[in-house]
């Protein structure tokens, strides 16, 4: 694949919580990719101490994971989420329902597809995306979600930097 054609990937966002969203976070920082998005206020997380300051997230006026969801979705130009499992679930599906609310392109990919990295270079190529969200399940509902994430971008975007 030619770099090229990946220069349109400028920013990573998600929302920090463990599992997909942390694993896209750090890959980002790792590559200097820019990063951002929302978090719920107070920078909540399933943990319990709050988001790390590392992670340049903007606090939602609520508390709720739901909101910071949507304005993900809302601010980016296309969605990825990352899940292990092959059905969509929690905030997953909340993820996807808000994506086709808001008329943006969105893609599911799962452990069992076939060539997760060509999946994600053509739906980037397709949609023009400059801004991705990356959304997911947590850590402790799928906790081999992050290597999977990680994985893929390297494959994917490799080049992107």
């Amino acid at each position: 694949m030619q770099g090229k054609h990946l220069a349109t990937v400028i920013q990573i966002v998600s929302g920090g919580q463990t599992g997909a969203d942390r694993a896209a976070l750090d890959w980002a920082i790792q590559q200097g990719i820019a990063h951002g998005g929302w978090c719920p206020r107070g920078r909540r997380a399933d943990e319990a101490a709050p988001i790390d300051m590392r992670y340049h997230l903007r606090e939602t006026p609520s508390d709720e994971y739901a909101q910071r969801t949507e304005w993900n979705v809302r601010d980016s130009d296309g969605t990825v989420i990352f899940t292990y499992a092959s059905a969509l679930t929690g905030g997953s599906a909340l993820t996807l329902q808000l994506a086709q609310q808001y008329q943006k392109p969105a893609l599911h990919i799962h452990q069992a597809c076939e060539h997760p990295a060509d999946l994600l270079l053509t739906f980037l190529r397709q949609h023009n995306i400059h801004i991705l969200n990356i959304a997911g399940p947590r850590a402790a509902s799928e906790p081999d979600i992050g290597p999977f994430v990680i994985a893929v971008l390297d494959q994917a975007l490799q080049r992107i930097a």
